[in-house]
């Protein structure tokens, strides 16, 4: 028989405990096919309750022999710890479908940071992974990410596609890799600055400067997308290109860090000992460029750059533009993080940082990238499902798209001119930011072929376009 791995032990405690309410060493050996009285089996089983333990997933009850775990209870640790329903659809995971293992590390990093155990950067985690052996994503969800990602049959030159949706990509990765990180440019906003290079009034210049960052570093990957490598300058000139004019120290651009660092909301303390991160930066590129997958290339490059911290700042942001040079490499669709939660990427995050478990970044990782896919491709539209939204308030949605047209509205005012009429409306507020993202994006694809469907002419579209 086959040893089971450290994960897949766990993982079946964990499903024993969605069964029954306690769980013995012996239960475990007979869900898992052991030998009850096998010394290495339990010895094996032992380590996964402890490891479970510590996440807070089990607690023991009794001892010696006739010691079972059972599922931790908040009342008797004295500590609120959220169900995974409720922590989901606060934390904007509601939608994702998340594993067992990923639902557990859920309860754990959602307690309070108060009560979660202080680690530092665990060397082991980027060492112990062995290229094409240690995979973290399987083979059957690296075939349903191919069955999205692909967009056609035929081979093209590397990066055919990028620079295919190039326009569409800068707007939707730079936005949506920008809101990530709390910036407050709209959709809408986002495209004249790209487009147009006007920045939005009231806003702060950083904010700004950040998304020409992202349109710099995006632009750079996809022209250097025909390199058979992944280098670490490559590397160090997208954290320099999203860096610029960032920093306090221009230097620190595109350098990997000399200094400590820390991070807001987690118990994890990066490395701070350059030499050791130097090593660990070069470990990470040799053994990126020896991954055959490109998902599991991009995965892996998500993980251990966000958990790494490699520069002073922006980190996370380099980490999901690298993450996606290996899919736009081989003519994948990106990964744009389109309706991605920020507070659910936080989440994802700390199961990183603070225990080296990838099951809620894994599972949120294959959400997000499906998301993303669908963005790129024609599958909702051939699947027809209707926007429920969109048909409740059809009437006001072509109402508020006539009257900017008709107004004539300056770019720079459409955004506050959608949020006043859509105030006008006396609308529920539960609906109103979505409605405004829907309107956003119905303006941003007028053209002269679809102008009918709000009653405007091609004579008052060009008056407006003229504006």
């Amino acid at each position: 028989m086959a040893e089971k791995k450290a994960g897949e032990i766990e993982a079946i405690i964990l499903r024993l405990l969605d069964e029954v309410q306690e769980v013995s060493i012996r239960s475990v050996a007979r869900a898992a096919g052991y030998t009850e009285e096998d010394p290495t089996k339990r010895k094996a089983i032992r380590r996964a309750l402890s490891a479970l333990e510590n996440r807070h997933a089990v607690e023991p009850k009794g001892a010696g022999r006739s010691r079972v775990y059972v599922r931790p209870q908040s009342a008797s640790a004295g500590i609120t710890v959220a169900s995974s329903a409720t922590t989901s659809e606060g934390d904007g995971l509601k939608d994702v479908p998340l594993s067992i293992e990923a639902k557990s590390l859920l309860r754990y990093i959602s307690r309070s940071v108060r009560v979660r155990k202080p680690v530092g950067y665990n060397q082991d985690f980027l060492r112990a992974y062995i290229p094409n052996e240690t995979l973290y994503l399987s083979a059957k969800t690296k075939k349903q990410l191919q069955a999205v990602g692909r967009v056609e049959v035929q081979t093209r030159p590397a990066g055919t596609y990028a620079r295919d949706i190039l326009s569409r990509l800068l707007i939707d990765l730079s936005w949506n890799s920008s809101r990530l990180e709390g910036n407050t440019y709209s959709l809408l906003e986002t495209k004249r600055l790209i487009e147009l290079g006007e920045a939005a009034s009231g806003k702060d210049a950083s904010e700004a400067q950040m998304i020409l960052n992202h349109k710099a570093a995006i632009e750079y990957i996809v022209e250097s997308s025909s390199e058979d490598t992944i280098s670490s300058h490559e590397v160090r000139s997208i954290h320099a290109l999203l860096s610029e004019n960032l920093l306090g120290d221009p230097s620190a651009s595109g350098r990997l860090r000399t200094i400590a660092v820390g991070i807001g909301g987690t118990t994890y303390l990066p490395l701070d000992n350059p030499h050791i991160l130097r090593e660990c930066f070069d470990t990470f590129i040799e053994k990126i460029n020896q991954i055959e997958d490109p998902f599991e290339q991009s995965f892996f490059a998500l993980v251990h750059l966000s958990y790494m911290q490699a520069f002073e700042d922006v980190n996370k942001r380099t980490a999901r533009i690298v993450a996606n040079i290996p899919l736009i490499k081989k003519n994948l669709r990106p990964l744009s993080f389109v309706d991605v939660d920020q507070g659910a990427y936080v989440k994802a995050l700390l199961g990183v940082y603070e225990m080296n478990d990838i099951s809620l970044m894994r599972d949120f990782y294959i959400w997000a990238y499906t998301r993303s896919s669908q963005k790129y491709s024609a599958i909702q539209q051939a699947m027809g499902e209707p926007n429920l939204l969109r048909l409740k308030y059809r009437t006001q949605i072509h109402d508020i798209i006539r009257t900017i047209v008709l107004e004539k509205a300056d770019g720079s005012q459409v955004v506050s001119r959608i949020q006043s009429l859509i105030k006008v409306h006396n609308l529920p507020t539960s609906d109103c930011t979505e409605l405004f993202k829907v309107i956003e994006t119905e303006i941003m694809s007028l053209h002269d072929g679809n102008i009918a469907r709000f009653k405007i002419s091609p004579r008052e579209f060009q008056s407006w376009k003229m504006q």
